[in-house]
């Protein structure tokens, strides 16, 4: 059963998110490259800047923190875009520039950041292999009956796609600095899950935000969710690649 939240967890001014774990801006291109179905050897700039810029305004209305590559990136794709809207004969001099295709550079940046995550990913499930053969001595490992070993957690950017989402319900403008006011707080939402889950042992993403009545409410919930990730209170998984994502209770450990 989930523990009731202590005061330092709901307190407004600690609310800011921070992910040890969070992605970088070239993460979001080929999240977004990959969701679009696009060849990252043909990317439709103009599309890929408008959504990444999107994104941004998301982490940002959430108050994560942005690191500074992201904001380079953002101001890169930006130039990019100004560049192919410049007729040939305002383009930069051939002297100045490598390649006729100014989203080359990008490209090759993106491949061979794919390149070393395939590495990686490779390296981890051979260090998997290697452990089934030559297992360590642990405690015999229980896995849970909704959710298969070899599925990974949704990214932080799969969590920002279905969150949203879920805003696009609202068309109102609404002033998100009243965030914390009294009507939805952060504190309300995580006892709100609590006690959720004390009947049910998983939920969809999209059902935490069913009963919500305006963007406010839509940002506090997300926050809520965010925080009790962060505090391993509830698990997010997700079955396939942009398929629903799933909330669960996180069992306490035993002492």
């Amino acid at each position: 059963m989930i523990a009731e939240p202590t005061a330092a967890v709901i307190q407004p001014e600690a609310l800011r998110i921070k992910l040890p774990v969070f992605e970088g801006p070239l993460d979001l291109l080929l999240y977004l490259i990959k969701r679009d179905e696009v060849d990252i050897y043909d990317i439709p700039i103009f599309k890929i800047t408008e959504e990444y810029l999107q994104y941004l305004d998301l982490m940002k209305m959430l108050d994560l923190d942005l690191a500074g590559e992201y904001l380079v990136m953002a101001a890169t794709l930006v130039y990019i875009k100004s560049r192919m809207l410049l007729p040939v004969e305002q383009q930069p001099p051939a002297d100045d520039v490598e390649d006729d295709d100014p989203r080359w550079e990008l490209i090759r940046q993106l491949v061979e950041y794919k390149k070393f995550k395939e590495a990686a990913n490779q390296l981890m499930q051979q260090e998997a292999h290697r452990e089934a053969i030559f297992p360590r001595p642990a405690v015999e490992p229980v896995f849970e009956a909704w959710a298969s070993p070899a599925t990974e957690p949704p990214g932080i950017f799969d969590l920002l796609s279905a969150f949203q989402k879920v805003l696009e319900r609202f068309q109102e403008p609404e002033n998100l600095r009243d965030i914390f006011e009294e009507r939805y707080t952060v504190a309300d939402k995580i006892q709100m899950m609590v006690e959720l889950f004390k009947t049910r042992d998983r939920v969809l993403f999209v059902e935490l935000f069913r009963e919500a009545a305006s963007r406010t409410e839509v940002v506090v919930t997300f926050l809520a969710l965010l925080e009790m990730a962060r505090l391993r209170r509830v698990k997010i998984r997700q079955s396939d690649l942009f398929a629903d994502i799933e909330i669960a209770r996180a069992e306490m450990e035993s002492a």
